[in-house]
């Protein structure tokens, strides 16, 4: 039997954002060819009338902590002149 007195309660807490991410700024973010189902997010795989953030939360109860700025989005337009 293991003696840790440490607890599941104990544990770190990730750092979950205080509001949702913008999804459509998003690398995880996808535009179906749905139309009931018309945006998703290729990390948590579900598809979603609204933002898939919105889910996350009505799912979890935490603002998505996955956001990752879409690379095409950071690229400076000028380089590609």
């Amino acid at each position: 039997m293991n003696n840790d007195s440490r607890s599941i309660d104990s544990a770190p807490e990730v750092n979950t954002p205080d509001r949702a991410p913008d999804c459509l700024r998003c690398r995880y973010f996808k535009i179906t060819w749905e139309p009931s189902f018309p945006h998703a997010c290729l990390l948590f795989g579900v598809k979603t009338r609204s933002q898939p953030s919105t889910e996350v939360f009505l799912s979890t109860g935490k603002h998505c902590f996955s956001f990752q700025l879409n690379e095409k989005l950071t690229a400076n337009p000028k380089d590609n002149e």
